[in-house]
């Protein structure tokens, strides 16, 4: 039985794309392994089985919490011996490309992000060069790099030289039948109002400032939060400062499970990203897709790769992240016609027939497959 194993700098169970490699890899024969952590739930209690998860303390000593991370996974790489490595972020990276390639398996690295280019590194430069570096060392030991949009893929070839790179959007796996969370019960939202929902970390950038100003202008709506992020008290705070507060509620983290049915409840998903990074102008987030397969029309930054989906499938609306009257207008334009949603609907659930995991997986099919190659028959990705 071939094995592979699965290193990844968060907690699995609260990461659609590291399940779906589990599941999609599981489901082809492959006994996998995979190594996460946890350590913004202080109740947390360690896991550990086909998918482990570690606790981590990052409140005592950032050091600490770093030399632990990497004692853990050391540990696990020189323990376990796999067909296939995967990195699935940045931090695991430089383990994983050298203890994998020492033990002769196939190394892929995850790119789910452009890194060296994130928004949280905007005001620290010495960090982000540090990780441009890293990532530029290690990036050229992997077998493959994975991106999750064709912008990020002609990016890396670009700025690395490489040809090695393939790109699995952060598609959910297909699901047909939902039991929505009947969302107004559940968190007193007035009967009337509709239900924007924003998924994601809790962080400035992610246009909740924006949309808190939309819904205190244009009545009828009330913004449900799914997530946590170190800003939530900022933003709890904003709420009742411009006096919304009744009209916004913050869910706390909800696990994979869970997270479909809750998005089936609300009315319209957020992808409101503003353009402070590289990585943010690129972004094409899981999001966006899983407001699509749970039949939920949305709302995003005009970015080109969102933009690109949303007008091919026409499957919502694209705004100016900088200007909030575009917010405003769209909300408008919903709350004046009723039946408005309910075409954005139909077309969400036809797309969603095309935009899921099991369809966009097959990108990677040729690395799993179970027949025995001849020399000389690797797919024609290769590096430079």
């Amino acid at each position: 039985m071939k094995k592979a194993l699965i290193a990844f700098l968060g907690n699995p169970y609260y990461d659609t794309r590291t399940l779906n490699l589990y599941k999609s890899l599981t489901k082809r024969g492959i006994k996998v392994k995979v190594i996460g952590f946890e350590w913004k739930d202080s109740s947390f209690i360690s896991k550990k089985g086909e998918i482990s998860v570690y606790k981590l303390n990052k409140s005592f000593c950032s050091l600490c919490f770093y030399i632990r991370f990497v004692a853990i996974l050391k540990y696990h790489l020189f323990l376990e011996r796999a067909d296939y490595y995967f990195a699935e972020d940045v931090q695991t990276l430089p383990f994983i490309s050298v203890i994998g390639k020492l033990k002769r398996g196939k190394v892929l690295y995850d790119s789910r992000e452009l890194y060296g280019f994130l928004a949280g590194l905007k005001n620290k430069k010495t960090l982000q060069k540090s990780i441009q570096i890293i990532e530029g060392i290690f990036i050229r030991l992997v077998d493959y790099v994975i991106t999750t949009g064709n912008m990020d893929t002609d990016f890396i070839k670009e700025k690395f030289k490489l040809q090695n790179v393939l790109t699995l959007r952060n598609l959910p796996i297909y699901k047909e039948h939902f039991n929505p969370v009947n969302i107004r019960e559940k968190f007193n939202i007035q009967a009337d109002d509709k239900v924007l929902l924003y998924q994601g970390v809790v962080l400035h950038g992610r246009g909740l400032r924006l949309v808190f100003e939309a819904i205190k202008k244009v009545g009828g709506f009330s913004l449900l939060i799914v997530g946590d992020g170190e800003e939530m008290v900022f933003y709890k705070q904003l709420a009742v400062k411009i006096g919304i507060e009744n009209r916004v509620v913050f869910a706390g983290r909800v696990s994979q499970d869970d997270l479909l049915n809750l998005t089936a409840g609300a009315d319209i998903g957020l992808a409101v990203i503003e353009n402070i990074s590289l990585s943010y102008f690129y972004a094409l987030p899981n999001k966006l897709f899983e407001y699509i397969m749970a039949g939920k029309p949305v709302i995003a930054s005009n970015f080109p790769q969102m933009k690109e989906v949303i007008e091919k499938y026409d499957v919502g609306y694209t705004i100016n992240p900088d200007n909030e009257q575009d917010l405003v207008e769209v909300l408008l334009r919903i709350k004046s016609d009723p039946h408005l949603l309910e075409v954005l609907q139909r077309n969400c659930e036809t797309a969603s027939t095309e935009l899921h995991w099991e369809k966009e997986f097959e990108t990677l099919e040729f690395l799993f497959s179970s027949r025995n190659r001849k020399k000389g028959e690797e797919n024609t990705y290769s590096k430079e």
